[in-house]
């Protein structure tokens, strides 16, 4: 889940390089592929 708009709308989320990413990381969004893709890295 990540926040636009005022709201909150779901993505499926990849790592941007071969690592896990826990459940409740806080991630920053590196790349965004339409409609509901983003690639994300540990902030």
């Amino acid at each position: 889940m990540l926040p636009v708009r005022g709201g909150s709308e779901h993505f499926h989320a990849h790592p941007s390089d071969a690592q896990t990413i826990a459940k409740g990381t806080r991630v920053v969004v590196v790349e965004y592929y339409p409609p509901r893709t983003v690639v994300v890295a540990e902030a």
